[in-house]
């Protein structure tokens, strides 16, 4: 009988917490303006391992929208946007010369990101060449060139 309530109460409380409103603002700002990239295939391995986080191009999955998830989906774009936003570039200063340390550490793209999303997986061969172009694109003194001479 008790374990019957308990789930009554858990599933009342996931149904209530639906309604929060944190956690469905999954408005695209538009793109303003990205770096300059060193070729082709560093954007492309970057908008597969990075841009869901990292610019204004987030594909949000059915998940981002039953909270709590949605809650830590939403948290987890605007704390990426923050740190460096590849579609706003040269709005403010960027943390880009950290990303591919951030690369190297192995703390991007994070496990339970890659887990959910397995396109965003890169083989060794993939990020040795990611951490070359973000490498190139960013300088080795964090050096940014912006397209649009901005």
């Amino acid at each position: 009988m008790v374990g019957l309530v308990g789930l009554a109460v858990t599933m009342g409380l996931l149904v209530l917490i639906q309604a929060v409103p944190y956690g469905r603002n999954h408005a695209n700002p538009p793109t303003r303006n990205e770096p300059t990239w060193d070729s082709p295939r560093t954007r492309q391995l970057a908008v597969r391992a990075c841009y869901d986080c990292h610019s204004n191009e987030t594909n949000w999955p059915w998940y981002s929208n039953v909270a709590p998830v949605s809650w830590l989906v939403q948290k987890d774009v605007e704390q990426g946007r923050e740190e460096v936003n590849f579609s706003e570039w040269g709005r403010r200063r960027q943390e880009a010369e950290d990303a591919a340390e951030t690369l190297i550490d192995s703390e991007m793209p994070p496990f339970g990101y890659t887990w959910l999303h397995p396109t965003a997986r890169l083989s060794d061969i993939e990020r040795a060449a990611l951490i070359r172009g973000l490498q190139n694109t960013f300088g080795a003194e964090g050096t940014m060139t912006e397209k649009n001479g901005n």
